[in-house]
């Protein structure tokens, strides 16, 4: 039924939403067919369509999506963020399931860590492995923030633009190692060979061209080159330092070159 009155809030309102707390103004009794059939499937339903509505955006149009969600367009998206380590933890267990396949298929041997007092870089990389990922994205976005200033977005924006962007990534790169599991399979196996050189390069492709697509209005071509190569460039850097600095710290600030 539909009433003037928020059975919420009690705000006098008109439409199917309360214009003050966002309650449908179309209630029902709770049966257990309603709840079955309409809350729990239109709830779970509700969220997947987000999910893959965003992923979709991501892979086809990330900047154009994340300046649409900056601009207010909200609705459609399911939080970046959380999709960024939810496919962070889908690639994880595609790599470890390719690590128990090729055991079982090649007899491959995957040796234990060895034990000793103090961390090596294999070990920390495999404890912070979700949280070194997800450093990418301020880094995106720190990048964006001092190259492109035209655009007048604060840093938090260009961290929305730096999700979107690194979404696409990891899920481009959650589908090679898929493509790896081809590798235990008979006449497909030529598509995990692909993987290695091929992912790389459909990535940086993909950087590029959706950062041209998402700034070009407020630059020249010339200059947008220039920008990318800087974008690129600083990137590299920053890996670098962040290598460096790991390595320190594991290493207690000691470091062999054998």
């Amino acid at each position: 039924m539909k009433s003037l009155e928020c059975l919420n809030c009690n705000q006098i309102t008109e439409g199917n939403f309360c214009s003050n707390c966002g309650q449908k103004t179309d209630t029902h009794r709770i049966t257990a067919k309603h709840f079955l059939m309409h809350d729990l499937l239109h709830g779970v339903w509700h969220i997947e369509k987000g999910i893959l509505f965003t992923i979709k955006q991501a892979l086809l149009r990330p900047g154009t999506a994340a300046l649409e969600y900056i601009s207010g367009k909200r609705i459609k998206y399911y939080n970046v963020f959380y999709l960024i380590l939810l496919m962070i933890g889908f690639t994880i267990l595609a790599k470890s399931t390719y690590d128990k396949m090729a055991v079982k298929y090649f007899g491959t041997i995957i040796l234990p860590r060895e034990e000793h007092s103090g961390k090596t870089l294999d070990q920390f990389i495999s404890d912070y492995d979700k949280l070194l990922i997800f450093a990418f994205v301020p880094l995106f976005a720190l990048n964006s923030f001092i190259l492109f200033r035209r655009k007048k977005l604060n840093f938090s924006e260009h961290s929305i633009i730096a999700g979107m962007m690194f979404l696409g990534v990891i899920t481009i790169t959650l589908i090679g190692e898929i493509l790896y599991l081809t590798e235990f399979i008979k006449n497909l196996d030529i598509l995990s060979r692909f993987v290695d050189f091929g992912i790389p390069i459909i990535v940086f492709i993909y950087v590029i061209i959706n950062y041209f697509q998402t700034f070009k209005q407020e630059q020249s071509i010339f200059s947008m080159l220039f920008k990318m190569i800087s974008f690129l460039t600083l990137l590299l850097i920053e890996i670098l330092i962040i290598t460096i600095l790991i390595t320190g710290y594991v290493s207690n600030w000691t470091f062999n070159i054998s």
